[in-house]
């Protein structure tokens, strides 16, 4: 039997606290205003979020440390719009990838099939728009 990864804890106030098994990391969580929050930490939905792009950005770092390339100081903004009709949900994580340095055609195309072949871009999908946009500051 496969052993949790993470325990959730319902603090009330619409908080919880969450704690990541193996590391001991702990974090917040709170409802986000527009849904009878305080917004005064990450929301749930604002989680899933961060799984997106930050999993595009370990992809594309497992991808960079192969070849040896520079992924250093590569960031990721995602804009998350929510839905309300028929049930509240994400609608749609838009997603942009900032990657410095001077990479040739080859190794940007290798990381831009990285990103998209991330565990949580494929898990959200058809469920959720993910619009993704790759600028290339050289």
């Amino acid at each position: 039997m496969n052993q949790p990864t993470i325990r959730i804890r319902y603090e009330g106030g619409l908080r919880t606290a969450a704690a990541h098994l193996r590391s001991g990391t702990t974090m917040i969580t709170d409802a986000p205003v527009d849904n009878q929050g305080q917004g005064a930490s990450f929301s749930p939905t604002d989680l899933v979020a961060t799984a997106l792009g930050s999993c595009m950005l370990t992809i594309m770092g497992i991808v960079a440390e192969r070849h040896g390339w520079p992924l250093e100081g590569a960031s990721c903004e995602v804009e998350k719009v929510m839905a309300a009709d028929p049930v509240r949900r994400i609608a749609r994580l838009a997603v942009t990838l900032r990657i410095p340095g001077q990479l040739d055609a080859q190794a940007r195309q290798a990381l831009e099939r990285a990103a998209m072949a991330c565990p949580v871009h494929a898990t959200l999908g058809s469920h959720v728009e993910m619009p993704v946009s790759f600028v290339w500051e050289d």
